[in-house]
C-alpha cells in the first residue's frame, strides 16, 4: 500500500505525538500576521490603516527573525524546557495585553514578542531529527511539510473568521490561549533534540566555523529564495484574479495550489533517494517564469501553476534534510533557527518586491520575477554548494 511507509514511519515512539503536537501548535502560530494586521485596521480594534498594520507585522517578523537562531542556540546548550517556558511566558504577556495597548505601544511591544516566540517550527524538525532514522528522515520532514501547509491553510482562515464573526480583542484572547497551549503541551511532552547515540558523540559547544560554511549560508538563500518564490506566486495570484473579476474564487485556487504541495510533499516522501534543494528549487523557480503568460479563465492559471506547485513541499523539506547531514548535532537547534530565519526573509521581501511589479508592469511580471529570483540564488549558491557536498558524505546524518 502507498501509505504503509508512512505507518511504519508513525509506529516509530514518539513521532505520532509530536507531530500531532505539531500541527496543532502552529495553527495559533500561523494565524500570529493576519491577527495583528486585522486588530490594527478593524474598528473593533485600533481602526488604523494598512501601513500602520503593516508596520506592526514587520517588527513582529523582524523579530522572529533575529529570535529564532538565539532559541536555537539555547535549545542546544541548554535544553528544550527552558526555552519553551521563557517563551510560552512571553507570548502569554503580550498576547494577553495586546488588546489594550495604543498603537505606538503595540509597534515597540512586536519586538520584543517576535524576538521571544514561541520556536515551535524548527524545534519540531529538530526533534523529529532525533527521533527518526536516518533512512525514514526524507519521509518524516515531507509528511512535517504537508502538516506545515495544512496549518497555514487553517491558521489566518480561522484568524479572519474569528475577527470577522467575533471581534479583534476576543481572536487575540484565542490566539493566546492557542500559544499558551502549544508551548505547555511542548513542555509536558518534551521531545529529545538529539538521539541517544548523538547525546553520546556530542561535548561542549560546536563552533560555528565547522557548520555555518560558505555552502551552508548558499543553502539559506535558497531557502529564502523558495518562500520568496511562494509569496510571490500567491500575491501574483490573487492579483491576477481580482485583475481578472474573478475575487470570488481566490480562497478556492489557493486551496487547490495548496493541495498541490500536499501531493508533490507525499510522493517525494516515498521516493528511494532524495533530490538536491538546488534542483527542486531552480525547477520551481523556472516552472513559475511562464505562469503568468497564462489569460482567460482562472482555472487555466491554476492549471499552469501544477508543476511548480508540486515541488513546494519537497523543495523545502529538502532543505531541512540537508541541514541535518551537514551541521553537527550540538548546533542543529541554532541552524534549524537560521533555516527559519531565512523562510522569514523569503517570505518578508516577497511583499513588497511583488507588490511594485504588481502596480507597475502588471501581475504577469510579478510571476517572472518570482521565478527568476530563485533560479539566479541557485546559481549563485551552486559553486558553494559543491565545496561543501563534497566533504559530506550521504547519507551521513551529521557533518563532523
Amino acid at each position: 500500500m502507498a501509505v504503509e511507509p508512512y505507518r511504519r514511519l508513525l509506529a516509530i515512539p514518539g513521532v505520532r505525538s509530536l507531530l500531532l503536537v505539531g500541527l496543532v501548535a502552529r495553527i495559533p502560530s500561523t494565524a500570529i500576521a493576519i491577527t495583528l494586521t486585522m486588530h490594527v485596521v478593524d474598528p473593533s480594534g485600533l481602526g488604523l490603516g494598512f501601513a500602520a498594520a503593516g508596520l506592526v507585522t514587520m517588527a513582529s517578523t523582524v523579530g522572529m527573525a533575529v529570535g529564532s537562531p538565539l532559541a536555537g542556540r539555547f535549545v542546544d546548550s541548554h535544553g528544550l524546557r527552558p526555552v519553551l517556558v521563557v517563551t510560552t511566558l512571553a507570548q502569554l504577556a503580550f498576547w494577553s495585553t495586546a488588546w489594550a495597548m495604543p498603537f505606538p505601544l503595540l509597534l515597540a511591544a512586536s519586538v520584543p514578542a517576535g524576538l521571544l516566540s514561541l520556536p515551535v517550527f524548527s524545534v519540531i524538525r529538530q526533534c523529529l531529527t532525533a527521533l527518526v532514522p536516518v533512512d525514514q528522515r526524507r519521509m518524516g520532514f515531507s509528511l512535517d511539510s504537508m502538516i506545515v501547509e495544512l496549518s497555514y491553510m487553517a491558521g489566518p482562515a480561522l484568524a479572519v473568521a474569528g475577527v470577522t464573526l467575533l471581534g479583534s480583542v476576543p481572536t487575540m484572547s484565542l490566539v493566546a490561549a492557542g500559544l499558551v497551549a502549544s508551548g505547555v503541551a511542548l513542555i509536558v511532552l518534551n521531545p529529545p533534540v538529539r538521539s541517544d547515540e548523538e547525546l553520546q558523540e556530542v561535548a561542549g559547544r560546536v563552533s560555528r566555523r565547522r557548520w555555518l560554511t560558505p555552502g551552508m549560508l548558499g543553502l539559506l538563500g535558497t531557502v529564502a529564495a523558495a518562500t520568496f518564490i511562494l509569496a510571490a506566486t500567491e500575491l501574483s495570484l490573487v492579483a491576477t484574479m481580482k485583475q481578472d473579476g474573478d475575487t470570488a474564487w481566490v480562497g478556492l485556487a489557493i486551496g487547490l495550489w495548496c493541495a498541490y504541495s500536499l501531493i508533490g510533499g507525499f510522493v517525494y516522501g516515498m521516493l528511494p533517494r532524495g533530490v538536491s534543494p538546488l534542483i527542486l528549487i531552480g525547477a520551481m523557480g523556472v516552472l513559475t517564469v511562464p505562469v503568468g503568460l497564462v489569460g482567460g479563465d482562472w482555472r487555466w492559471l491554476i492549471l499552469a501553476l501544477l508543476p511548480a506547485g508540486v515541488l513546494c513541499a519537497p523543495a523545502l523539506s529538502s532543505t531541512i534534510e540537508t541541514v541535518t547531514r551537514w551541521v553537527p548535532a550540538g548546533a542543529r537547534g541554532e541552524a534549524m533557527g537560521l533555516h527559519g530565519t531565512a523562510l522569514l526573509i523569503g517570505a518578508g521581501s516577497a511583499a513588497p518586491i511583488a507588490g511594485v511589479i504588481i502596480d507597475g508592469p502588471g501581475p504577469g511580471w510579478a510571476f517572472a520575477a518570482a521565478g527568476l529570483v530563485g533560479v539566479v540564488m541557485v546559481l549563485v549558491a551552486l559553486p558553494f554548494w559543491r565545496r561543501t557536498a563534497a566533504v559530506v558524505e550521504e547519507p551521513v546524518p551529521v557533518a563532523a
